[in-house]
């Protein structure tokens, strides 16, 4: 039996968050520039991508470019927005054929005018699609993210529309740019860091995260469904204990 087959559609995650990590080093390792590891890795956003529709995943977040990756060396940025339009652009009408919805979360104001042109134009596009919704994480980071929700919040206050006492987890998931975005149950990070650099803080608070050593462009379907298989065998328990997720009968 496949890997594909071995999947309980009934118990899928219904939005899954990557951090893409390994493009550069992948690149390094083939005696190549750096961009050459992020144009290769394209082939593993549509080959993902196509997955989770497949399956009936909602939700797939991509973190694309961080706003510490703006501190990298300014030939690598600029490829890297180069590549951002040129892919965008190129699978805006896939994206269509096959009915998935294009979202962006980030401080856009702050990519390249060509960039939020593009990225404005897929995203009106696409916005009738209803399969799945792709979200790309472009120009963020999760601090970012609550600081400017804080920021909304203290405006709030200050003109009365807020009251501190009702001031929540659900306020503050509204304030946030995945505000209509189900947190995600399923986090997976290639290239073998252990760590979640600042994507979702908040909204990984109950995620299943599963680390692979594969590097990004090395990320194909077969590995997608490694990582679903491996979270549909989790308990999630949100605090409680296994009695009461699965009680004796």
């Amino acid at each position: 039996m496949s890997l594909k087959d071995q999947i309980n559609t009934e118990k899928l995650p219904q939005h899954i968050a990557i951090i893409m990590d390994g493009n550069g080093r992948w690149a390094e390792r083939h005696g190549e520039q750096r961009v050459f590891g992020h144009q290769n890795g394209v082939k593993s956003v549509r080959d993902t991508t196509e997955a989770a529709a497949e399956l009936g995943i909602k939700f797939l977040t991509l973190y694309a470019f961080s706003t510490e990756n703006w501190n990298r060396p300014v030939e690598e940025v600029n490829a890297l927005m180069e590549l951002l339009v040129h892919t965008i652009a190129q699978e805006k009408e896939t994206l269509n054929k096959n009915n998935i919805r294009l979202l962006a979360i980030g401080d856009l104001d702050s990519l390249p005018g060509n960039c939020q042109a593009e990225l404005a134009e897929a995203i009106k596009d696409t916005s009738k699609n209803t399969r799945m919704s792709l979200v790309l994480a472009l120009s963020y980071s999760s601090r970012w993210e609550i600081t400017n929700a804080m920021k909304k919040i203290a405006a709030g206050i200050k003109t009365g529309t807020i009251s501190p006492e009702n001031i929540d987890e659900k306020l503050i998931s509204s304030s946030l740019t995945t505000n209509g975005i189900p947190d995600p149950e399923l986090m997976i990070r290639t290239s073998g860091e252990t760590r979640i650099s600042n994507f979702l803080l908040w909204q990984l608070a109950y995620t299943e995260l599963y680390f692979t050593e594969k590097l990004w462009p090395e990320f194909t379907k077969e590995e997608f469904y490694k990582a679903i298989l491996d979270y549909q065998n989790r308990e999630r328990r949100f605090g409680m204990v296994s009695a009461q997720i699965s009680p004796t009968k």
